[in-house]
């Protein structure tokens, strides 16, 4: 069987958010083996330091298939007005271990990582959840946008970045596919209104404030890709209900849960779940209309694989 290349606008054109949202529960709730990513880290001359990764994961019933996603996370790419995340991934029979296709994995990651959020919120935010604010304005928030949209009622995008003029741009590129955003100066105000606040940003610092957020709001954390960075501060995690996409990864992949569990501000007990237990039945989501959630998302192979069966069944068929 010849290699398929898959580009960008081949997924753009062949994925929609609900049946990518759809998929990766399914994906949660099935026998894949999912083992460590590798990850190592290069310093860079402006100081700061590019992560790669190696994402390996097969299926172990059904239809069987091995992907593998390399990945390089180069954080000052936005400087250059380059993604800041880029990757390949490989899907592979496996039954014979040959090349099936090579898909972009800049752009799988983009849809796979803003479908992870909308599962999450499925489960997490409120039903009636209407208000949503997305922190950071890089190439994720687009698709964070409209995969929200698909689980939960959106009426109102409000947007924010440090540097609004690529607030702006969004804004524009969002409302000529017919969504309408509100670009925020105020950042504490427009955390205050938000029904789910939605952060993917590179910021090392908290830039989500527990004491800002309103009760029953849902916070989806994106960013923070290191154990020494954050988005949101100690107050946060201590108000919240704590979830994340797996219980393995997230206590040491990010800082946004590995801090605050060093400082002894929450304990690993007090993670109520992750997504293979949310998919499954195993744990509950939200319980009340005025309790607040948070989600942390650090990426995990299964979801690439998921992405990548879904685009291949849209080839074939």
């Amino acid at each position: 069987m010849a290699l398929r290349i898959v580009t960008a606008d081949d997924i753009n054109r062949l994925m929609n958010y609900e049946a990518l949202i759809d998929a990766l529960a399914e994906g949660f709730r099935s026998d894949i083996e999912v083992p460590e990513k590798i990850a190592h880290f290069i310093p860079l001359p402006s100081g700061s330091e590019a992560k790669v990764l190696l994402m390996p994961a097969w299926t172990r019933s059904g239809e069987r298939f091995i992907g593998h996603k390399l990945v390089n996370v180069f954080p000052d790419n936005a400087k250059l007005g380059k993604p800041s995340v880029l990757g390949s991934y490989v899907l592979m029979s496996g039954d014979t271990g040959e090349p099936l296709a090579l898909i972009d994995g800049t752009t799988l990651t983009l849809w796979r990582t803003a479908a992870a959020s909308a599962l999450a919120a499925r489960y997490l935010a409120r039903e009636d959840a209407s208000h949503l604010l997305v922190i950071g304005t890089g190439a994720l928030c687009p698709h964070l946008v409209r995969a929200h949209r698909a689980v939960r009622p959106i009426k109102q995008v409000t947007l924010w970045n440090r540097t609004r003029s690529r607030a702006v741009s969004t804004a524009f590129a969002l409302s000529a596919a017919g969504i309408e955003p509100v670009i925020a100066d105020d950042l504490e105000e427009a955390v205050r209104q938000a029904d789910i606040v939605s952060c993917a940003t590179l910021s090392e610092q908290p830039l989500v404030h527990g004491a800002w957020l309103k009760k029953g709001a849902h916070v989806d954390l994106v960013g923070a890709f290191t154990a020494k960075t954050r988005e949101s501060d100690d107050a946060t995690v201590r108000r919240a209900r704590v979830y994340v996409d797996s219980r393995k990864t997230a206590p040491k992949a990010s800082g946004d849960i590995a801090i605050p569990l060093k400082k002894k501000i929450i304990q690993l007990k007090d993670i109520q779940g992750d997504l293979f237990e949310l998919c499954r039945g195993d744990v509950k989501g939200r319980r009340r209309k005025d309790e607040m959630t948070l989600f942390k998302s650090t990426g995990v192979a299964l979801e690439d694989l998921a992405a990548a069966m879904l685009v291949w069944q849209a080839l074939q068929a």
